[in-house]
């Protein structure tokens, strides 16, 4: 059990590094529009992890059938949440618009497992998302004034909002998908059957927007690591992380995605993060081995020795 969770924490971690390069990546695709990359993103990595598990989905389809109200949540979530997304860093700044998203998630997730599920929150989740938000704001006040281009008052609240929105869609494909694993559905036929559907719900918004990245080799390039890296392989391991920690911990996990962006911006397109920016990182891994270090096992209370009954 405690290997389970083990694994299942270092396969969201993972998933957190490779969705954490989605930013730097679209970078080099200027010229292709935030809702472009983001259906591309989704919808071609999820019609993937579809057609990965197709047999498994046929093979499922009477349960799938039952489950059809997470399915349907699920895939209309997973279909708003690129676009939002994508739209709040466009107008937001990629920094802002990333931290208001992902850093909703947990609370959004917490609050959805809590009132449908009727799941308490743990003092050390709760103290370990604290620690998280705190150490995000940071990053976020830190890294905004680095970006040259002034965001205008309007574009900042339709970006605030934008991300609030993916945060809750984000919160409620990770719940939906979860509670149909946890009847019985594998991690692989719930992720692939979910975002299967939300990718083609997608595709009239990529037909109609994808056109430039046909204009060049390096965006076609980026719409296919898109789809490839952090959709499909970064997906694949979220469900199977998914399968074995609650969805509130899995979206606290995830807080580890601006920062990879924060860096990565950093390294490689030549960003400067103030110190105010590196203590947020700091604060950041903190929460995250505050959430994910395994409980303390508990003693066995010492057997009290029975009297033994006289003898006569």
């Amino acid at each position: 059990m405690l290997q389970g969770h083990i694994w299942g924490v270092v396969a969201i971690l993972f998933s957190a590094i490779v969705w954490g390069t989605t930013g730097t990546a679209a970078t080099f695709a200027p010229d292709v529009s935030a809702a472009a990359i983001g259906a591309a993103a989704m919808g071609v990595g999820g019609i993937a992890q579809a057609l990965v598990a197709a047999r498994g989905i046929a093979q499922s389809r009477t349960v799938l059938w039952h489950q059809r109200r997470f399915l349907v949540i699920g895939a209309v979530s997973v279909a708003i949440y690129p676009l939002a997304f994508y739209g709040a860093m466009r107008l937001a700044g990629v920094t802002v618009g990333t931290v208001i998203t992902i850093g909703s998630a947990p609370l959004l997730s917490a609050l959805i497992e809590y009132f449908l599920d009727r799941r308490h929150l743990t003092v050390r989740w709760s103290i370990g998302a604290f620690v998280g938000l705190i150490g995000m704001g940071m990053i976020c006040i830190a890294e905004n004034p680095s970006h040259g281009d002034m965001v205008d008052g309007g574009n900042m609240l339709l970006g605030t909002c934008l991300g609030l929105i993916g945060g809750l869609t984000y919160a409620l494909y990770s719940w939906s998908a979860r509670k149909m694993m946890l009847q019985g559905t594998r991690s692989s036929i719930a992720m692939g059957a979910t975002f299967g559907l939300g990718g083609i719900l997608l595709m009239p918004v990529l037909f109609m927007t994808g056109g430039p990245f046909l204009a060049s080799w390096t965006n076609a390039f980026v719409g296919i690591y898109m789809a490839a890296v952090p959709m499909f392989l970064g997906y694949l391991a979220f469900g199977f992380g998914l399968a074995r920690v609650p969805a509130s911990m899995a979206t606290v996990i995830t807080l580890l995605e601006p920062v990879v962006a924060a860096v990565l911006a950093v390294l490689i397109i030549g960003e400067r993060l103030p110190n105010i920016g590196w203590i947020g990182v700091g604060l950041v891994v903190g929460c995250l081995v505050i959430i994910t270090m395994p409980p303390p096992r508990q003693r066995r209370p010492r057997a009290t020795p029975q009297p033994q009954p006289e003898q006569t």
